[in-house]
Protein backbone atom coordinates (compact mmCIF):
# COMPACT_ATOMS: atom_id res chain seq x y z
CA UNK A 1 0.00 0.00 0.00
CA UNK A 2 1.07 3.59 -1.03
CA UNK A 3 1.45 6.02 1.90
CA UNK A 4 3.31 8.42 0.25
CA UNK A 5 1.61 11.68 0.08
CA UNK A 6 -0.24 12.27 -2.97
CA UNK A 7 -0.94 16.02 -4.41
CA UNK A 8 -1.38 16.20 -8.15
CA UNK A 9 -4.36 17.41 -8.95
CA UNK A 10 -5.19 20.84 -9.73
CA UNK A 11 -7.10 21.70 -6.84
CA UNK A 12 -4.95 20.24 -4.59
CA UNK A 13 -1.96 22.49 -5.81
CA UNK A 14 -3.93 25.55 -5.58
CA UNK A 15 -4.28 24.61 -1.66
CA UNK A 16 -1.10 23.91 -1.62
CA UNK A 17 -0.35 27.29 -2.35
CA UNK A 18 -2.69 29.03 -0.47
CA UNK A 19 -2.41 26.95 2.62
CA UNK A 20 -1.99 29.87 4.60
CA UNK A 21 -5.26 30.86 3.54
CA UNK A 22 -6.52 27.53 5.01
CA UNK A 23 -4.85 28.59 8.14
CA UNK A 24 -6.28 31.97 8.29
CA UNK A 25 -9.66 30.99 8.11
CA UNK A 26 -9.36 28.42 11.01
CA UNK A 27 -7.51 31.27 13.05
CA UNK A 28 -10.20 33.61 12.09
CA UNK A 29 -13.10 30.85 13.25
CA UNK A 30 -11.09 30.20 16.66
CA UNK A 31 -11.01 34.15 17.27
CA UNK A 32 -14.90 34.28 16.83
CA UNK A 33 -15.00 31.60 19.07
CA UNK A 34 -12.50 33.17 21.47
CA UNK A 35 -15.03 36.17 21.40
CA UNK A 36 -18.15 34.93 22.00
CA UNK A 37 -17.05 32.67 24.80
CA UNK A 38 -14.91 35.59 26.51
CA UNK A 39 -18.24 37.68 26.35
CA UNK A 40 -21.13 35.79 28.59
CA UNK A 41 -23.64 38.94 28.40
CA UNK A 42 -23.52 39.57 24.55
CA UNK A 43 -25.93 41.92 22.96
CA UNK A 44 -27.61 40.56 20.02
CA UNK A 45 -25.99 43.37 18.21
CA UNK A 46 -22.20 42.57 19.03
CA UNK A 47 -23.60 38.96 17.75
CA UNK A 48 -24.46 40.39 14.24
CA UNK A 49 -21.20 42.25 14.27
CA UNK A 50 -19.07 39.49 15.20
CA UNK A 51 -20.87 37.46 12.97
CA UNK A 52 -20.90 39.93 10.22
CA UNK A 53 -17.38 40.59 10.23
CA UNK A 54 -16.16 36.57 10.82
CA UNK A 55 -18.27 35.95 7.82
CA UNK A 56 -17.00 38.97 5.50
CA UNK A 57 -13.05 37.30 6.53
CA UNK A 58 -13.74 34.21 5.44
CA UNK A 59 -15.35 34.74 2.69
CA UNK A 60 -13.01 37.12 1.52
CA UNK A 61 -10.21 34.72 1.95
CA UNK A 62 -12.18 32.08 0.82
CA UNK A 63 -12.74 33.85 -2.80
CA UNK A 64 -8.97 35.31 -2.63
CA UNK A 65 -7.79 31.07 -2.95
CA UNK A 66 -10.49 30.69 -6.29
CA UNK A 67 -9.29 33.53 -7.41
CA UNK A 68 -5.30 33.99 -7.22
CA UNK A 69 -4.95 29.89 -6.26
CA UNK A 70 -4.47 29.15 -9.79
CA UNK A 71 -7.17 26.93 -10.25
CA UNK A 72 -8.66 25.21 -13.58
CA UNK A 73 -12.04 26.67 -13.94
CA UNK A 74 -14.19 23.24 -12.56
CA UNK A 75 -12.60 23.67 -9.27
CA UNK A 76 -12.67 27.38 -8.87
CA UNK A 77 -16.36 27.40 -8.46
CA UNK A 78 -15.95 25.07 -5.49
CA UNK A 79 -13.57 27.78 -3.50
CA UNK A 80 -15.30 31.02 -4.95
CA UNK A 81 -19.22 29.51 -4.39
CA UNK A 82 -18.00 29.14 -0.47
CA UNK A 83 -16.35 32.05 -0.16
CA UNK A 84 -19.31 34.35 -1.74
CA UNK A 85 -21.53 32.62 0.33
CA UNK A 86 -19.65 33.45 3.42
CA UNK A 87 -19.40 37.09 2.69
CA UNK A 88 -22.79 37.62 1.33
CA UNK A 89 -24.07 36.72 4.41
CA UNK A 90 -22.06 38.62 6.28
CA UNK A 91 -23.15 41.32 3.96
CA UNK A 92 -26.22 40.70 4.43
CA UNK A 93 -25.46 40.59 8.37
CA UNK A 94 -24.01 43.99 8.36
CA UNK A 95 -26.58 45.88 6.01
CA UNK A 96 -29.68 44.73 8.48
CA UNK A 97 -27.64 44.85 12.05
CA UNK A 98 -31.11 45.60 13.32
CA UNK A 99 -31.97 41.79 12.88
CA UNK A 100 -33.99 39.97 15.15
CA UNK A 101 -32.13 36.14 16.97
CA UNK A 102 -34.55 34.23 14.93
CA UNK A 103 -33.44 35.58 11.57
CA UNK A 104 -29.70 35.68 12.94
CA UNK A 105 -29.82 31.99 13.32
CA UNK A 106 -31.31 31.07 10.27
CA UNK A 107 -28.36 33.67 8.84
CA UNK A 108 -25.89 31.50 10.61
CA UNK A 109 -27.62 28.32 9.34
CA UNK A 110 -28.27 29.27 5.98
CA UNK A 111 -24.51 29.95 5.82
CA UNK A 112 -23.47 27.00 7.62
CA UNK A 113 -25.50 24.50 5.51
CA UNK A 114 -24.07 26.08 2.16
CA UNK A 115 -20.70 26.05 3.03
CA UNK A 116 -20.99 22.56 4.53
CA UNK A 117 -21.93 21.33 1.38
CA UNK A 118 -19.57 23.27 -1.10
CA UNK A 119 -16.35 21.86 1.64
CA UNK A 120 -18.15 18.23 0.99
CA UNK A 121 -17.70 18.85 -2.53
CA UNK A 122 -14.37 19.86 -2.58
CA UNK A 123 -13.53 16.68 -0.11
CA UNK A 124 -15.14 14.49 -2.44
CA UNK A 125 -13.35 16.21 -5.58
CA UNK A 126 -9.96 16.25 -3.16
CA UNK A 127 -9.92 12.60 -2.75
CA UNK A 128 -8.00 11.46 -5.81
CA UNK A 129 -5.64 14.07 -4.85
CA UNK A 130 -4.57 14.66 -1.56
CA UNK A 131 -4.48 12.19 1.97
CA UNK A 132 -5.87 14.02 4.64
CA UNK A 133 -9.15 15.19 2.40
CA UNK A 134 -11.77 13.79 5.12
CA UNK A 135 -10.83 16.76 7.34
CA UNK A 136 -12.67 18.95 4.69
CA UNK A 137 -15.38 16.58 4.93
CA UNK A 138 -15.69 16.20 8.07
CA UNK A 139 -15.50 19.95 8.48
CA UNK A 140 -18.71 20.30 5.97
CA UNK A 141 -20.92 17.24 7.97
CA UNK A 142 -20.25 19.59 10.97
CA UNK A 143 -21.37 22.53 9.38
CA UNK A 144 -24.30 20.72 8.13
CA UNK A 145 -25.35 19.44 10.83
CA UNK A 146 -24.86 22.32 12.90
CA UNK A 147 -27.37 24.48 10.52
CA UNK A 148 -29.93 21.78 10.58
CA UNK A 149 -29.93 22.01 14.05
CA UNK A 150 -30.44 25.32 14.20
CA UNK A 151 -32.95 25.38 11.92
CA UNK A 152 -34.95 22.15 13.54
CA UNK A 153 -34.27 24.76 17.02
CA UNK A 154 -35.67 28.24 16.04
CA UNK A 155 -37.00 28.99 19.25
CA UNK A 156 -33.75 29.10 20.76
CA UNK A 157 -32.74 32.09 19.17
CA UNK A 158 -29.17 32.60 18.16
CA UNK A 159 -28.08 34.54 22.14
CA UNK A 160 -29.33 31.03 23.40
CA UNK A 161 -26.73 29.14 21.49
CA UNK A 162 -24.05 31.16 22.00
CA UNK A 163 -22.20 28.20 24.07
CA UNK A 164 -22.94 26.00 20.40
CA UNK A 165 -21.85 28.35 17.91
CA UNK A 166 -18.72 29.38 19.96
CA UNK A 167 -17.85 24.98 19.60
CA UNK A 168 -18.50 25.10 15.98
CA UNK A 169 -16.54 28.18 15.56
CA UNK A 170 -13.45 26.08 17.58
CA UNK A 171 -14.19 22.91 15.84
CA UNK A 172 -14.35 24.30 12.16
CA UNK A 173 -11.02 26.46 12.79
CA UNK A 174 -9.14 23.10 14.12
CA UNK A 175 -10.06 21.41 11.21
CA UNK A 176 -9.31 23.85 8.64
CA UNK A 177 -6.07 24.36 10.79
CA UNK A 178 -5.36 20.87 10.53
CA UNK A 179 -5.84 20.62 6.38
CA UNK A 180 -3.84 23.50 6.41
CA UNK A 181 -0.87 22.29 7.94
CA UNK A 182 -1.66 18.63 6.02
CA UNK A 183 -1.64 20.30 2.66
CA UNK A 184 1.99 22.76 3.34
CA UNK A 185 3.52 19.51 4.22
CA UNK A 186 2.39 17.61 1.69
CA UNK A 187 3.74 20.04 -0.75
CA UNK A 188 6.26 20.61 0.87
CA UNK A 189 7.49 16.66 0.68
CA UNK A 190 6.79 17.23 -2.75
CA UNK A 191 8.29 20.24 -3.91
Amino acid sequence: MNTAPRLTGTLAQALSRAWWVLLLRGLAAIAFGVLIVNRPGLSLATLVLFFGVYSIVNGALGAFSAIFGHTDAENRWLLLGSGLVSFGIGILTLYAPGVTALALLFYIAVWAIASGVLEIAAAIRLRKEIHGELMLALAGLISIAFGVWLIARPGLGALAVLTIIAWFAFAIGILQIALALRVRGMAKKLG
